[in-house]
Parts: C-alpha cells; sequence; structure tokens
C-alpha cells in the first residue's frame, strides 16, 4: 500500500530559525536572546494566521532545552531536541486555548508548573490561541504568569491580541508577526517546487500568493491542491480556473476595451463574468491597476489610475446592499470610460492660458472680433472654411488635446516637439524636433500616443516620423555678467540644444566685446558644452 504524501505546510515547517520566513527581526531578537541569556519569564506571540508563531515557539522550546547549551541554532541531534521535533517531549506542554479554555483546564497548568522539568533544564508551556480563554482562566493565569518557578517558561500564541486583558499583556514580552511580504512566499513556493521536482510558472505562484494574504500555510495549502488539479504542472491557466479567479490577459483585454471606447465588447466580457463572484473581479481589477501603477505603465497615468480606483471603490457599497453583480461590473466599466473624457480644471486653466498667450491663436481671437460685427451667417462662414481646408491639422490638434488629457507633461511636450506634416493612406507623418528628455518622455508614452492616434485617425492608421529639417536660429548673448550666471547655472538650454551659433553683443565703439575676460569666461563655459561662438566687429 502507497504511503500518504505530507502536505507541504508540515513537510517543509521551519525548524531552526534561519528557516522563518518573512520574520527576520523577531528571529534576531530572540536569536541575541538566547545567545547572551537574557531571557523572560513569558512571551507573547501575536500575528496573521500562517505567520510562523506556533513554529517559532516551537523552535525557541527546542533551543531552551538543547542538550548542547541555549543557543539560537540547536543541535537538533540530542535526545531532547528529537524528542522536541517528533513533538513527544514531556517537558514541552502544548495547548489549544480553543478548546482547553475553562478555568479547569488552566488550573492544571497551574499545578504543573510546580514540579520541575523530568529531563530539560526548563519546563515550557505553549498556549495557542490563547485570546481564547474565559475571563476566570485568565485571572487564575495571573499570578503564576507573572512570577512562574526560574524553570518554567511560558510561551503564548494568538492571532488577536486585542481580546487578551491588559493584564496579561503587562506580564509578557510582545512580538508582532507581520504579514509575510508576497516576494518572499514567491521564493519559497519556487524553491519548494523545485525540492519536488515539479515544473510551475512564476506568475501562477504570484496568484497563489496574492491569494493566500500574506498567509504562508495558507498559501501552501493551495499550493498543495494546485499540484493535483494542473497534474504536478501549475501553470496561470488551472491556477485561476482553480481558485476562480479571472486570467490576467482577459484583464489587459478589458482595460484595452475600456482605453477604446468599445462598449460592445465591454457588454460581452460582462456576460462572461457572469460566471465569477463580482466583488472577487474588482479585487482582482485592483490589482491590476496596482501592478500597473508600480510599472509605471504609460497608458495608465497617475490621473487615471486616481479616477479608476475611485471607481472601484465607489462599487464596494453597492455589493454590500446586495446589487445585482452584472449590473456592477457593467457600472464600473462605462463610468471609466467616461471618467477618460474628463480633464481635470487646473489642465483646462493651464490650456485655456497657453491659446491665450499664442501669437496665432491671439489672431484667430482678433478676427472673431470682428467676424462678430457682422451676421450670423457670415459668422458660421469662414470658420467652416477654415476647418475645411485641412481636418487632419484639425485632428492633429484634437490629437494634441487627448494626449494633455491623459498625462499633461506628455502632452506639453508632444505639443512643443511633433509637428503634424500630412495624412495620407493611412499614415500620419510628423516631424520631430525633441530634445533629449523630452524623446525619454515620448518613447515612455509611445503606447498612449499610439492609442489615441488609432483612436482619431481610425485603427488602421500607422506613425512616420522623419527628422527634425528645422534651421537652428543664431542666439544673442547678454550682458558679459548675464551671460556668466545663467552659463554656469545651465542656462540658456535652448541655444546649447539648437543653436548653430551665439552672436554676442557688440560695444557702441565697434571693438570686439569677446575679448573681455568676463565675455571669455561665458564662451568658455559654452564650448564646454560644444556650441561654437562667434563674434562680430
Amino acid at each position: 500500500m502507497k504511503a500518504a504524501s505530507e502536505v507541504l505546510a508540515r513537510k517543509y515547517r521551519p525548524s531552526n530559525f534561519d528557516e522563518l520566513i518573512g520574520q527576520e527581526t523577531i528571529a534576531q531578537t530572540l536569536s541575541l536572546a538566547l545567545d547572551s541569556n537574557r531571557l523572560s519569564h513569558a512571551y507573547l506571540f501575536s500575528g496573521l494566521r500562517g505567520s510562523g508563531k506556533t513554529s517559532t515557539a516551537r523552535i525557541f522550546a527546542k533551543a531552551l532545552i538543547c542538550e548542547e547549551g541555549v543557543s539560537h541554532h540547536p543541535c537538533g541531534k540530542c535526545s531532547n531536541c528529537k524528542m522536541a521535533i517528533e513533538g513527544r517531549h514531556m517537558d514541552i506542554i502544548e495547548m489549544d486555548g480553543a478548546s482547553s479554555r475553562k478555568i479547569d483546564d488552566i488550573r492544571d497548568i497551574v499545578e504543573q508548573t510546580k514540579y520541575k522539568p523530568a529531563v530539560a533544564r526548563y519546563k515550557i508551556f505553549i498556549i495557542d490561541e490563547v485570546h481564547m480563554l474565559t475571563k476566570e482562566a485568565f485571572n487564575a493565569l495571573l499570578k503564576t504568569l507573572e512570577e512562574p518557578p526560574s524553570y518554567v517558561k511560558f510561551i503564548l500564541a494568538t492571532t488577536d491580541p486585542l481580546k487578551l486583558p491588559a493584564t496579561i499583556l503587562s506580564r509578557t514580552q510582545h512580538f508582532r508577526f507581520k504579514s509575510i511580504a508576497t516576494h518572499k512566499i514567491i521564493e519559497h513556493l519556487a524553491y519548494i517546487l523545485n525540492l519536488e521536482g515539479i515544473s510551475f510558472e512564476n506568475d501562477a505562484l504570484e496568484i497563489l500568493a496574492r491569494s493566500g494574504s500574506g498567509s504562508l500555510r495558507d498559501t501552501l495549502t493551495l499550493l498543495d491542491q494546485a499540484i493535483i488539479y494542473s497534474k504536478n504542472h501549475v501553470d496561470v491557466r488551472t491556477v485561476t480556473d482553480m481558485l476562480g479567479l479571472v486570467d490576467p490577459k482577459f484583464i489587459t483585454e478589458l482595460f484595452n476595451a475600456i482605453f477604446k471606447k468599445d462598449y460592445a465588447a465591454l457588454v460581452e466580457y460582462t456576460k462572461f463574468l457572469e460566471d465569477y463572484e463580482s466583488e472577487m473581479v474588482v479585487d482582482e481589477l485592483i490589482a491590476y491597476l496596482k501592478e500597473k501603477m508600480y510599472n509605471q505603465d504609460a497608458l495608465f497615468s497617475t490621473l487615471v489610475l486616481d479616477r479608476f480606483f475611485r471607481i472601484l471603490s465607489d462599487s464596494k457599497y453597492l455589493f454590500s446592499i446586495n446589487a445585482d453583480g452584472s449590473f456592477v461590473l457593467s457600472l464600473i466599466f462605462f463610468k471609466m470610460i467616461e471618467a477618460l473624457r474628463i480633464r481635470e480644471i487646473d489642465q483646462m486653466i493651464e490650456s485655456l492660458q497657453g491659446k491665450v498667450n499664442t501669437p496665432e491663436l491671439a489672431t484667430t481671437e482678433t478676427s472673431k472680433v470682428k467676424i462678430q460685427s457682422t451676421t450670423p451667417e457670415t459668422i458660421q462662414e469662414p470658420i467652416v472654411a477654415v476647418r475645411a481646408k485641412n481636418p487632419a491639422l484639425e485632428n492633429f490638434h484634437l490629437l494634441i488635446e487627448k494626449i494633455a488629457d491623459r498625462n499633461y507633461a506628455l502632452g506639453e511636450c508632444f505639443k512643443n516637439s511633433i509637428s503634424f506634416v500630412s495624412l495620407d493612406a493611412n499614415i500620419l507623418t510628423w516631424e520631430s524636433c525633441a530634445d533629449a528628455n523630452c524623446k525619454k518622455s515620448l518613447t515612455h508614452g509611445y503606447s498612449v500616443v499610439k492609442q489615441l492616434v488609432r483612436e482619431i485617425y481610425g485603427f488602421e492608421t500607422k506613425i512616420k516620423g522623419i527628422a527634425c529639417t528645422k534651421t537652428p536660429e543664431p542666439c544673442t548673448l547678454q550682458e558679459p555678467a548675464t551671460m556668466i550666471e545663467e552659463a554656469e547655472m545651465g542656462g540658456y538650454a535652448s541655444c546649447v540644444a539648437n543653436c548653430n551659433d551665439i552672436q554676442p553683443l557688440e560695444e557702441t565703439n565697434g571693438t570686439d566685446i569677446t575679448q573681455e575676460p568676463l565675455v571669455q569666461k561665458a564662451i568658455e563655459l559654452f564650448e564646454a558644452k560644444k556650441v561654437t561662438v562667434q563674434s562680430k566687429v
């Protein structure tokens, strides 16, 4: 008969402080206490389930009774260590506070403290889920917990320290176990699967770790289930099917439809999601947006992420009043589309200020005033005529506005650096005169620009960029002192980036001022930036 395999959570339970996952601070503190023999009579371990409280208590107890001496690294070979590992040491008494919670159970413990340990140097009491004890049981434990015999150690463990009386808390050293980081859980899962000889996908382990919510034991239980369900190949498809989660690729397609404003596709996606729990879908959407934020995806600007997260957070209330899941999901998706159309007030003000300060638009405004003195018919005709001249160019201005709406900094860079050339056979050609910083921003945000180009000009539209053909204009230097100050501070950035030469000012007597010491210093500063300086006599 084939022996049953041991579950991973028990098979890979840590046996020393070095094997504890995600609790390095606690492991270091307890190790130093053992090595320096600065031990307390009572300890309290609190934290999330599966964070290592009971395992730490057993490791600590084993370290206290090792025949080689009290140390943070027990030998594991002596009789005391072996009996502790096998869970049959008579001087390590474990009690479950959930089942043995009455005053009589605590009286038995108090009675046992009167007798010295049988074989070890300490008698250790580990009480798990101690918050489940009754009020009377806590009162019976108080005196012994505060002043136990020198050979007695108490280790209490709980998932809810707030339920413990203050009198208990004040008599123990309290160690708070934190939720284990996702990346550490993933590394541990990969380590175990490699030892087990089971193939896996990293994305599948990430889904399992996220589903475990920081509990290593819960995650290992899910991994056991995934190994069986996937037939010894843990991949994304089988893990999402097993957990009833949405495939990340599907969520990517979902957001693509939102950015394309494809209502028909979203309706179909909503019908598909009827097979899933709606609240779980919202949690998966939040996790997806969180990942995009950390990866700094250009398509998901901070403004877009903020709006989407607010929409998802508001949906939680609808679930609390038992609203229909499909309706809530549809509402979420359609509200996200509307959120992409809303511009921030500050951006609108800045945009309007920029239009007022633009000479071309100022001329247009002047012409508009003149038109207003005529009849309504004459007002409309010139405007329609202007727009009819080049609709592709008008759409290019619309493209600039939409880019600024999505990401203001990217929009400003695009407006100042990219010029419309032509639209021919579904090929949009533009001229790029971007500097180094702007090129970096445009490259990072290219996916956003490409998406908006397809939205405005059509999905089949392709982009063709040509090099800058503008001739740099000569720049005139200021007074010598100003030249030096601005050159030292990195000024004249446009001259340094775009101009072939810099023409210094002439003095009234016709002499060459470039021979002056101050001007010479400024010229040296500019030449250090590879800018040719020419003088006039």
